[in-house]
């Protein structure tokens, strides 16, 4: 389950000028070094120091337990589990730990590279660039099956023509693990067995599997899923901001709203159905702010894109997946009237840290508090959509009912003749 990061310069700065002096904790030490330095990190750089008592008792039962009582001879399993219960006492987003196994672990490492800078070669030899063996796609798990939740556009998953909804039955014959699968198979293609229809037979697609860079992987994918499609008349733009830490992310898409494949659109779909958060604060002004579009034209050569500010009319998608960043997003948009199409947001609106431990896993830790204006938050309460629309996952075959509604939506508005934007921001209690 990712958590997303707001604005991972951002977070280190207020991890350095905001945090209190280390909260002195009676915690008896396990001898186990990866339990004892998560114990001795969160006590020292969590936000919220009022959960720490809590978060202590829940610390010193798993070493005191009955049944598993965390040492140093404790098998990894055992502290995998006092791990994972004692940071579930915290309650908060941002907050978890990630194991080489998982997909999260290399696309955090990358969202993080400057918080971990100084293990980055280490990890990640020989240059520390951050790389892992897959294909593009995320799973998750729904009534025991797995079932694909995410292609990341222009991904080999893509390529292969794999659909959200498709249950993963076999890699290669065996069961589908997020990493394992594709280790040492780098160049060539896997078999993927799945299921695309309930009750269906399997059928099978061949699979290239590439060595990713999840940040340069992110801007790819925010690229390829920039579309111009024709309903009733009106052409409708489409961007999927899969997460706000990109370098050139925005650039990417300011670009082709101003002169590129988006340029002639009507009106835009802007997905904020992400997989991680972060970036600039401000990243909605694109959408929702008030200074003009310029361009930088020089005597020789082309004219530069220096600012550039949408006009025509948005519709935002969002889900459980909009977190952190892109969270702050939707709530300005909303606050702007323009509509949010989808499901509630994930309540996960904090600013986290990386921390490497000893075991080379990676905790992920909510280091500051995120307040918008006059003392709201949205951690733990999320942001209710406009069109509330389920996304079934199983065997949706590739059907998004969410984005077909918001599509529905913009030609209502062009329709119209309005914009969705508001002369005027609402009140916070928008929210819901």
């Amino acid at each position: 389950m990712g958590q997303g990061c707001l604005g991972t310069l951002l977070t280190f700065s207020l991890l350095l000028s905001t945090l209190d002096a280390p909260y002195a904790a009676d915690v008896t030490r396990s001898g186990q070094p990866v339990f004892d330095r998560v114990v001795e990190l969160v006590d020292e750089e969590f936000y919220d120091t009022t959960a720490l008592d809590r978060f202590n008792a829940v610390a010193r039962a798993q070493i005191d337990g009955k049944r598993h009582s965390i040492s140093a001879a404790s098998p990894p399993s055992d502290v995998d589990d006092a791990i994972t219960s004692a940071l579930a006492s915290l309650r908060v987003s941002h907050t978890g730990r990630y194991k080489s196994d998982t997909i999260d672990y290399f696309e955090l490492s990358d969202i993080f590279r400057f918080a971990i800078r100084d293990d980055l070669r280490r990890l990640f030899p020989p240059d520390g660039e951050v790389r892992y063996p897959g294909i593009g796609m995320v799973t998750a798990v729904d009534g025991g099956r797995r079932f694909v939740a995410d292609v990341y556009d222009g991904s080999p998953a893509e390529k292969a023509g794999l659909l959200v909804g498709d249950e993963i039955l076999s890699v290669d014959g065996l069961p589908y693990r997020e990493i394992g699968s594709f280790a040492e198979k780098v160049g060539r293609s896997v078999e993927i067995r799945l299921r695309r229809h309930r009750d269906a037979a399997p059928i099978s697609a061949k699979v290239q599997v590439e060595r990713l860079r999840p940040l340069p992987m992110f801007e790819r994918a925010i690229d390829e899923s920039l579309a111009l499609s024709e309903r009733e008349g009106h052409k409708i733009g489409y961007v999927r901001l899969w997460t706000l830490s990109t370098r050139n992310g925005l650039d990417i898409v300011a670009e082709a709203l101003a002169t590129g494949r988006l340029k002639d659109a009507e009106g835009v779909i802007v997905d904020l159905r992400g997989r991680w958060g972060g970036g600039p604060a401000d990243a909605a002004e694109l959408f929702v702010g008030d200074t003009p579009s310029f361009r930088l034209v020089p005597r020789r050569g082309d004219a530069t894109l220096a600012n550039f500010r949408w006009r025509k009319p948005v519709v935002a998608l969002i889900d459980k997946g909009t977190r952190s960043g892109l969270e702050l997003f939707a709530y300005a948009l909303r606050q702007n009237a323009i509509p949010l199409v989808g499901e509630r947001s994930a309540g996960a609106l904090l600013a986290g840290r990386a921390y490497v431990l000893p075991d080379d896993s990676l905790l992920e830790l909510a280091v500051s508090d995120a307040v918008i204006d006059n003392g709201l938050r949205l951690e733990g309460i999320g942001i209710e959509p406009d069109r509330a629309v389920p996304f079934p996952l199983a065997y949706a075959a590739g059907k998004d009912p969410q984005r077909e509604v918001a599509i529905g939506e913009m030609v209502r508005m062009l329709e119209a003749g309005t914009t969705g934007h508001a002369a005027l921001s609402q009140e916070p209690a928008a929210t819901r």
